[in-house]
């Protein structure tokens, strides 16, 4: 089993049937055994903008009021939390690969209104994913996820369309087969 590490990412099984999870992509932002974990949807999108969620300067004139919102998962739906580049923010989490996890979000505001930050170098996201101790651990060795290590990078290079597919196709051999599993196996 390959262990779970922040910076890993997380692909769903295509027949797991949790509709909070079906086909999703999970970039694991902090692993504990005794802990429990935490980790970001990356492939689910919202309605939303950060304009809709918060008051910002500029108001919807704001260069950061565009910004679209990702649905981190199913835990706690009202928080705010968001994947950059910037390793320069205080108290930022580094993920490997030139992928940092949250930080001081007034900095980063301040990098995006002054367009210092562009939308290509974040992604924000509402809510997110969460087991307990030792739950994940025992997922995985369900076979309920496939554990893809050292992967914080494939944040900003996959379309989130396309992401649960092309990062199998990725890793080659039987994951390869599963890309192409359909959705719904009794319409094949």
């Amino acid at each position: 089993m390959p262990r779970l590490r922040d910076g890993s990412l997380l692909i769903s099984q295509p027949f797991l049937g949790d509709p909070n999870f079906e086909r999703t992509v999970v970039l694991m932002c902090r692993h504990s055994d005794e802990e429990g974990s935490f980790g970001l949807v990356l492939n689910r999108d919202s309605t939303l903008r950060l304009g809709d969620v918060l008051e910002l300067p500029g108001g919807d004139a704001s260069p950061a009021a565009g910004l679209p919102l990702g649905l981190g998962g199913p835990v706690q739906p009202d928080t705010l939390h968001y994947l950059h580049h910037r390793p320069d923010i205080p108290h930022a989490v580094d993920l490997g690969q030139q992928v940092y996890w949250g930080g001081d979000f007034g900095v980063l505001l301040g990098l995006l209104l002054s367009g210092e930050l562009g939308p290509d170098d974040v992604r924000l996201y509402v809510g997110y994913s969460g087991w307990t101790a030792g739950q994940l651990g025992e997922e995985v060795k369900e076979n309920v996820w496939i554990v893809h290590p050292n992967a914080a990078g494939k944040v900003f290079t996959l379309d989130n369309d396309a992401f649960w597919r092309a990062i199998l196709r990725e890793k080659g051999g039987r994951f390869r087969v599963l890309s192409n599993y359909p959705t719904d196996p009794r319409l094949n």
